[in-house]
């Protein structure tokens, strides 16, 4: 029993150290300024670290001092947590499991496409109270400024541009747009190959900042973050299932020694 108790004493103040870093980056995110980027993660992330703060310091009191009523609540909330993270990992990889970008010949870049994502995320970036701060954010950051150090077209083309800088900064490739500068183009070739054709702006406050294919930049950054957190909270809920079985032995323990307590009274 000794070495139970002292078990999940150690593994509950390992978990409540790391909900700190969780809690805070999900509190910093929120508070953050509303022209922020992507704040599609901030909710699960601060709810995700609030219960493995509040279930660590249940079960660490409940094990070493032996107080039953914690350990109810202890294994109540890591329940819940299990739950809620294979939930969370389950609908994260369900909603990224479909695009990417596609690859251009002679291209270093890739170009976006929405229809490529799934439903879910479409849905998240067509709507304008979700894209409206987005673009703002994009705009804020200067993304797009900073590709001005490519003069020549050549060197354009074999730049490693990131999704938002190639959805947003650009025309689609399809459209044939003549190469000015790596934020100016003119005079498209194939102004039907493509809706966003007639979305580019030659404005460089706008440029295609209205695009599907902008948006289609953003889904594909939030797609691989998401894929990165779902990747993570694998290794959080085998650790936690770890740590919620030993608190259910510590449990079961306990209530044996006082039913066998009670019968020697």
């Amino acid at each position: 029993m000794e070495l139970s108790r002292h078990l999940i004493a150690i593994l509950n103040a390992i978990t409540f150290v790391l909900s700190i870093p969780i809690l805070g980056a999900g509190i910093w995110l929120a508070g953050r300024h509303h022209t922020d980027c992507i704040r599609f993660l901030q909710g699960p992330v601060i709810v995700i670290g609030l219960f493995v703060m509040l279930s660590s310091i249940a079960g660490f009191a409940g094990s070493y001092l032996r107080i039953r009523w914690l350990l109810w609540i202890y294994l109540a909330v890591m329940f819940l947590l299990i739950v809620l993270l294979f939930c969370f990992t389950v609908f994260s990889f369900s909603v990224t499991n479909k695009g990417a970008g596609e690859a251009l010949s002679g291209k270093g870049y890739k170009d976006y496409k929405l229809g490529d994502y799934s439903t879910w995320l479409q849905r998240k970036v067509r709507s304008s109270n979700n894209w409206n701060p987005i673009k703002s954010c994009i705009k804020d950051a200067h993304i797009c400024e900073s590709l001005g150090k490519y003069k020549i077209a050549s060197d354009f083309y074999e730049a490693e541009l990131s999704s938002v800088q190639s959805g947003c900064c650009k025309p689609p490739t399809a459209c044939s747009f003549l190469f000015i500068n790596a934020t100016y183009w003119t005079r498209p070739l194939n102004v039907d190959a493509d809706p966003d054709c007639y979305r580019y702006s030659y404005v460089q406050s706008e440029l295609c900042f209205d695009c599907d294919s902008c948006k289609a930049g953003v889904v594909d950054k939030v797609r691989h973050d998401w894929r990165k957190v779902a990747a993570v909270n694998i290794v959080i809920f085998f650790l936690l299932i770890v740590v919620y079985s030993a608190g259910c032995h510590s449990f079961r323990r306990s209530h044996e020694e006082g039913s066998y307590a009670k019968g020697i009274i």
